[in-house]
């Protein structure tokens, strides 16, 4: 019994045994001419093999690359394109910078932090004010869908000020919107309710009318 585990390891397993050894069979010619139309052939059949890579660009540079690395770089052609080499393959890629986002209150988010810096740097004091409203609705909506409770408008006014560093004052008119309206799963359940409830008055309606 031949088991896979005892074969030739696959380079690139998407193309194959075959591929594979189509390619080493055209890696041991000898002959220049008979090698090149070896390769191109074995070119045309990976491209059909793999057809979503036409969709990438340059793909036919792709695959010549996968040739080279499949011939453990052995193989000795003239290539359109620049030949891959080892090192450049073994290559690590550079880490990836993580974005470092350090909240005061993680539950407030990035984006309220964010939108006070931009209320503070506003010169309109009429548009400051809106928008420092605006902020404080949110700041409680948001403290209220992490603690699933109600919350004193003095806290939420307590870390805008801590946020804003003192620079934001809201409106002495401007009112907090309030638990009930704050609490999405509260205005979703009002207007199912609502809905349900005109629903029954048209269907009374009708009964009534014909």
């Amino acid at each position: 019994m031949d088991y896979n585990t005892d074969r030739e390891h696959l380079i690139i397993p998407e193309y194959g045994r075959h591929v594979q050894k189509m390619v080493a069979h055209a890696t041991s010619l000898t002959d220049k001419k008979e090698k090149e139309d070896c390769i191109n052939a074995i070119i045309s059949y990976m491209g059909q093999l793999n057809p979503h890579l036409r969709d990438v660009h340059d793909y036919k540079h792709k695959l010549w690359d996968h040739l080279f690395i499949m011939s453990k770089f052995e193989l000795d052609v003239n290539s359109p394109y620049e030949k891959p080499s080892p090192e450049k393959l073994a290559e690590k890629p550079e880490p990836m910078p993580y974005p470092n986002s350090n909240f005061t209150f993680s539950y407030y988010g990035k984006h309220i932090e964010t939108m006070i810096r931009i209320a503070i740097q506003m010169k309109d004091e009429k548009e400051k004010s809106t928008l420092t409203g605006m902020i404080a609705n949110h700041m409680k909506k948001s403290y209220i869908a992490w603690s699933k409770s109600s919350v004193d408008n003095k806290t939420i006014l307590k870390h805008l000020e801590k946020l804003s560093k003192g620079e934001l004052k809201l409106h002495p008119d401007f009112v907090i919107i309030d638990d009930e309206k704050a609490t999405k799963k509260n205005v979703e359940k009002y207007t199912k309710n609502n809905y349900l409830k005109n629903k029954s008055n048209n269907n009374k309606y009708k009964k009534k009318r014909y």
